[in-house]
Formats: structure tokens, sequence, C-alpha cells
């Protein structure tokens, strides 16, 4: 099947291309990675002025959607240009919100899906890991913390049960002296520095008659110390404890797993974008390096390197229309494909990064250089929403 974008989604993508481009975006990163959010900010009005956030969102609540493909168009986008702020996490939350209210929560939906879709609120959401079943049950699926890999030369991770009790922390796996622990239970939050709300998902052991130990959706009072991430502007918090109590019980489990799907999806296009704008980087400095008296991109071994990170950015692209398409339909196999998509894309950008850092040498390892911003978002989205593992766990359907 061939996945291709009508006219007036390419003209979309377009138009957002267009406008990113004229921002200053790089200036507007570094910003947000200092904490200063204004520019950042500015950024975000514009994409609500072309209607991003209402495209994840449906028509009762302001909404245009839910349009998957458009979404990922538009998370291209925001990934080509290198975007802060927690752009997932709000579209994250908006199926949620808007899953729950399907169920008759509406409350909290219809108090910031709206806002949301005009521009006016900057969500973001913490979720505990996801549960493993079978032999590993009890161990957490995904990277303790959340959805997100701290900056640390190593990780160490608190676990439960006998078997642990009496040993020592034992370091996550894909990181590498310690400098942070982890309480897998209390997960971080992207950029509640930044947010207007932060919203909290609690696992419960099961369900009670006043819904203390059932599944929870809690709105945080706060967060903790603003700690840097893999990514200097994506920043981490733990959201603070307790707070207003919006949901609870089974409905609130299955919202949020319908929310991981559209964050791994919009993680998916944000990658892909981010690969994209790695790749053209590198092929336009390759086409002006001089060595040995010839242009670099002249050499094999480096045509070959771009069309390995070409080749792998193409056949990413339409596993994530597939995955859309998926989506739209409501298909049992969606997560599949979003895993798929998410793989795919991920593991893409992520040799786009490791091809622009070789082609451009040494100065591909100063924070300076803006090649930077781009190389470490790729890492970061890599690990977001769904560990490479649990993506191609989740594409073949085993058990995690």
């Amino acid at each position: 099947m061939r996945f291709a974008l009508d006219d007036g989604q390419t003209a979309f993508g377009r138009s957002l291309d267009r406008m990113f481009a004229a921002a200053d975006t790089p200036s507007a990163v570094r910003a947000w990675a200092r904490g200063e959010h204004g520019p950042g900010r500015a950024l975000w009005r514009r994409a609500a002025d072309a209607g991003v956030f209402t495209l994840a969102a449906p028509g009762g609540l302001g909404g245009v959607g839910p349009l998957p493909v458009e979404v990922g168009v538009a998370f291209v986008e925001f990934g080509r240009h290198c975007v802060p702020g927690p752009l997932v996490e709000t579209v994250a939350v908006t199926a949620l919100l808007s899953r729950l209210a399907e169920t008759g929560e509406a409350a909290p939906a219809k108090e910031w899906v709206p806002r949301v879709c005009a521009g006016r609120a900057r969500l973001t959401l913490a979720a505990p890991a996801r549960a493993e079943h079978g032999p590993r049950a009890g161990r957490a699926a995904a990277p303790a913390g959340g959805p997100y890999a701290p900056a640390a030369d190593a990780v160490f991770v608190a676990t439960a049960g006998a078997e642990d009790a009496a040993s020592e922390p034992r370091p996550a796996p894909g990181h590498g002296p310690v400098l942070r622990s982890i309480d897998p239970a209390r997960p971080y939050a992207l950029d509640a520095d930044a947010a207007d709300a932060v919203f909290v998902v609690t696992s419960g052991a099961g369900d009670t008659a006043d819904g203390d130990a059932a599944d929870g959706l809690w709105l945080a009072p706060g967060h903790g110390p603003v700690l840097p991430s893999v990514d200097p502007a994506r920043r981490l918090a733990v959201p603070a404890a307790g707070g207003e109590r919006l949901a609870a019980g089974p409905a609130v489990r299955d919202a949020t797993a319908y929310a991981r799907l559209w964050a791994a999806y919009a993680t998916a296009a944000q990658a892909l974008g981010v690969g994209h704008a790695l790749l053209d980087r590198t092929v336009a400095h390759a086409r002006r390096r001089v060595q040995f008296g010839t242009v670099i991109g002249s050499f094999q071994a480096v045509k070959h390197r771009l069309a390995d990170a070409l080749i792998g950015l193409e056949f990413a692209r339409p596993l994530l229309y597939g995955a859309a398409v998926a989506l739209a339909a409501g298909s049992p196999g969606a997560r599949a494909e979003v895993a798929a998509a998410k793989a795919a894309a991920c593991d893409a950008a992520y040799a786009a990064a490791r091809t622009a850092l070789q082609v451009h040498g040494a100065i591909g390892y100063t924070s300076a250089y803006e090649l930077s911003l781009w190389l470490g978002k790729a890492r970061a989205l890599r690990q977001a929403w769904g560990s490479p593992e649990e993506c191609r766990r989740d594409a073949l359907e085993l058990p995690h």
C-alpha cells in the first residue's frame, strides 16, 4: 500500500515549514534550555494560530479531529525545526481527556481541551511505566522515571519485591558512576516549569469502592527541582504529590493507554522531522567542506553514509502514515502499527544523527554549533514514550 499526502496536507506542512524557518527557532531552543520560555511560547502561539492544536481534539471540544495524518504532518515540522516545549505531551493529554469524556468524565476535558485548541494552555503529563506481564511481571516495561532519559552517566533504579529487597540498586539499561537515583513510582514530567498544568497518572493495585487504589488522574499542585535531560531543551521535573483528583478507575487506565498511543505516534513524527533536518544540514555541509582539495561530498564513503541515512528515513515515512490510518480507523492493530513507526522513525533519526556527527567531524561535537540541538533531540526522542525494545515487542505483538 502506498501512503501519500493529499494536496491540502502537503500545503499545510509547507506552510508550517515556512513559518518556522522564518522564526529563528534555534535561538528559541537555546533560550528554552536556559529556562527562558518567551521565544518558545511565541512559536507555540504561531502553531496554535495555524490550527495545529485543534487536530487531535474532537469537534465537541473545540477541535476539528482527531486527524492523525495532519497531526503527523505538523509534528514532522516541529521536529524539522526543533520547536521546544511539551508538544507531544499536550497532544497526549488532549487524547486522554477526550477519551475520558467519552466515558462520562467530561469535566476535565471541557475545562482544558478548548484552551489547548486556542493555544492558551500548554500541558504536560507524568505517567508511570507500563507494567510487564508474564515471567517479568512486576517490573517496568519502560525506563524508570517515565518515558524520558535524564542526563547522567548512569541511572540507578529502586525496585520493589522480595528478590530485590536485599540487593543494591541496579543500573538501568541504556545508561552507562551514578549521578541520580529514580523512583519508578514518581515519573518525570517534561517541561513542567513551562506548562500551565501538570497532569499525573497514578497506577493503583486495584479498584476499591472509593477508588483510592484504582488508577487515578491528578492535577499536580506544582513540581520539584528542574533537572537536565539528554536534550538540554527537554527539562524534567518530578510533579509534587497530591493535588486535585480528576478521575479514577478503569476508565483512567484505558484513557492512559490511548494517550500513550498518541504520544508514541507524535514522537515518531517528530523524530522523522529531526532526522530529515540532520540529513539536510549534513548534505549541505558535505557540499561545502573541502578536504584533500575536493569537497567531501564527492567521497564514496560519505555518499554511502548519507544514502543509508536517507533510505532509513524514507522507509520510516510510510510506516508513520500507515500508523496514522490505523489510528484514524480505531484499528485493533493500531498499537503495533504505531510501535513499528516509532521504532523505525527513531532509529532512522538516530542513524542520521550518527552520520551527521561523523561527517561534520570535530565541529559536530560543539554545543555552540546549531547541529547539536538536533543531535540531542534525536537521542532523547528515541527513548521517549516507548524504548526501542518496547516498540519492537509491541510491533510484533509480543507480551512484555
